[in-house]
């Protein structure tokens, strides 16, 4: 547990200051230190973030694709029993079956977190992107051979490996991302790996209908069709450049850097500098969580990471369809109402990152999200005495997916590439993952049980973890809006007894 992964680069020695003052000379000569004047990025930038987020699109696909078909599927698991056995199967063991197909997806990326380090230093931040892809195409494969094998087993396996590929990638594409892209750009361009997620749900929930793919006959096709995204990322991500911090600090390789740098024009080789500068080797997991400077970062990692997760959105996101059906007779057209709702509010928090920042939009949300949580506790305890108040309840879950979407959803997931250095960065990334996809495997597989012990109280639950987040995150977040990574973790190294810089306004903590 403890061994030492790969070293990073220490470019504190004289020779090593040489090769990159060299290589910031000859970027700046170019003309391509920094991004364009016109605020325009890269062509290249462009088509690698969009290349990368195409894992998070299938993610999104298969968390929204088997909410409508939920009975269709349920039947099949039934059928297949009834052939081997001779007997349907009980209620209760089909719910749990059910359950276990849902959360076990959330279970294998949680497992799949474990992997992060190793992969992005190992072999690059692009590069493993590419590899893990491979854990999706399999996983798909074996999704759609369950129907023609009979075998539940298969599809439950089919989704635990595709699990694997969640709990990578949806840690590699924001580390990926924020370190090829502008500082001034690199929440916004973060963001976009949750716009795909949510626009993947959105696809799922169409393709789920029964005037789709949700059907006896074609479910199977249905979860095929993320076969599309990940052969076309085997098709474009492998022309697009690796991070340039990656290989400029983690390997040391200047002419590979300087390359990727003139067709990003992302981040500048200055930031990189002053970065490696500050860069004191390799991270060990024992080093990760006794260094005095990563404390707070790691608890604020923390208090998001599950504030987002345990708050009530995964609930609604994963049974949604079964919520509604008890009271309208278009269930599933209200789940695409979720779905649609969760992609427009996702793409507000792609305009708004810049531009109000991390913090504010993270209290925002975790305040929205609790006030919808009481709300929704007291209207479903109402809904036997006052049955009108259902269309108030499906206002509350729209609302209640926005005020994610405005801010916890997206920045769970990135935030802690910004408070992390380069050497913790990966732990960090990694540790992100395990909040998250451990978060919603409790959830998806928790919640049915939940609700039928504790009925409308559910929420209240939510409620307190939501408030809770609220609070910490006023507490103890600085904004990351706009600055270095190394200004960033510069606030935190004051923890190490390193002098802070003075400026204004900027210490958090005290």
């Amino acid at each position: 547990m403890d061994a030492v992964l790969p070293d990073v680069h220490m470019e504190t020695h004289g020779e090593d200051q040489v090769r990159t003052r060299a290589l910031q000379v000859r970027l700046q000569g170019a003309g391509t230190s920094s991004p364009p004047a016109n605020g325009v990025p890269a062509e290249a930038l462009l088509t690698s973030i969009l290349a990368a987020v195409l894992g998070s699109l299938q993610i999104g696909y298969h968390t929204g694709n088997v909410n409508a078909p939920a009975k269709i599927i349920e039947e099949f698991f039934n059928h297949t029993w009834r052939s081997r056995h001779n007997a349907s199967l009980p209620d209760h063991s089909l719910t749990l079956l059910w359950s276990l197909s849902v959360s076990i997806k959330d279970f294998g990326a949680l497992l799949g977190s474990l992997g992060v380090k190793y992969l992005a230093d190992s072999y690059g931040r692009r590069n493993s992107i590419l590899i893990v892809n491979g854990l999706s195409v399999v996983g798909a494969c074996m999704m759609v051979a369950s129907k023609a094998s009979e075998s539940f087993e298969v599809l439950i396996l089919g989704r635990l490996v595709f699990g694997l590929f969640c709990g990578l990638v949806m840690s590699l594409n924001p580390l990926y991302i924020q370190e090829v892209s502008p500082t001034g750009l690199r929440g916004a361009f973060a963001t976009l790996n949750q716009v795909s997620f949510a626009s993947g749900i959105l696809v799922g929930m169409v393709a789920g209908l029964e005037t789709v793919l949700g059907t006896e006959q074609h479910w199977a096709t249905m979860l095929s069709l993320s076969l599309v995204p990940a052969l076309t990322q085997y098709l474009v991500l492998p022309f697009c450049p690796e991070s340039p911090r990656y290989l400029l600090i983690n390997r040391g390789e200047e002419r590979r850097a300087e390359a990727a740098l003139l067709r990003l024009r992302g981040p500048t080789v200055e930031e990189m500098k002053e970065e490696a500068a500050r860069t004191q080797g390799g991270v060990t997991l024992r080093r990760f969580f006794q260094k005095r400077s990563y404390r707070k970062p790691i608890v604020l990692v923390l208090v998001i990471n599950l504030g987002s997760q345990l708050s009530g959105f995964n609930a609604i996101i994963n049974y949604s369809t079964k919520m509604f059906q008890a009271k309208f007779l278009q269930a599933k057209y209200l789940t695409l109402g979720v779905g649609v709702v969760n992609v427009t509010f996702t793409l507000v928090a792609f305009f708004l990152m810049e531009r109000a920042g991390r913090r504010r939009l993270l209290l925002t949300g975790f305040l929205s999200i609790a006030v919808c949580n009481l709300l929704m506790t007291v209207v479903d305890s109402l809904l036997d005495l006052v049955p009108p108040l259902r269309t108030l309840q499906v206002l509350l879950v729209f609302l209640l997916i926005s005020a994610y979407e405005l801010g916890p959803g997206p920045i769970s997931w990135f935030i802690a590439a910004e408070l992390f250095d380069q050497p913790g960065r990966p732990l960090a990334m990694a540790f992100t993952s395990m909040l998250n996809w451990g978060g919603k495997f409790l959830l998806a597989l928790l919640f049915p049980p939940l609700l039928k012990v504790c009925g409308a109280y559910v929420y209240l639950l939510f409620m307190a973890v939501a408030l809770l987040a609220f609070v910490l995150t006023w507490l103890r977040l600085p904004e990351t809006r706009g600055r270095t990574f190394d200004d960033i973790a510069e606030e935190f190294r004051g923890a190490d007894g390193i002098l802070l810089h003075d400026k204004a306004g900027f210490n958090t903590f005290t």
